[in-house]
């Protein structure tokens, strides 16, 4: 009986530890499925450059022609605008260009991290 125990013991131990599966969204995956049809991060696209947009004004990305309107808003962005804008960019600045918006919040969110890192 010990033997088994052992052998069994023995065998598990040769074996991977089993990996969590990872809940938390890939946000450059996402951004490169949702947002890279129309923009990049380092180059202005049909839409605006995103490196460096935490703690940048909106309306001010350089070289890219915004909508009166987003550059007359008086917004900053960070984590709770910038989730604002994706569920909704109409409702937070009327007349903007931007047409996609974002319903899963952690679709949001991991998109949300992903441009935090990009500085």
């Amino acid at each position: 009986m010990i033997r088994r125990v052992v052998f069994a013991w023995a065998c598990l131990s040769l074996l991977e530890p089993a990996q969590a599966v990872d809940a938390v969204p890939d946000g450059r995956a996402l951004y490169d499925k949702h947002c890279a049809g129309c923009h990049a991060v380092d180059a202005n696209r049909v839409g605006p450059a995103h490196r460096g947009v935490f703690g940048r004004k909106a309306g001010l990305a350089p070289g890219f022609k915004y909508s009166e309107a987003l550059k007359r808003s008086s917004i900053v962005w960070d984590a709770q605008t910038l989730d604002a804008w994706l569920t909704n960019p109409e409702r937070v600045i009327p007349g903007q260009k931007m047409y996609t918006d974002f319903d899963d919040p952690a679709v949001r969110a991991a998109i949300i991290d992903f441009l935090r890192t990009q500085k």
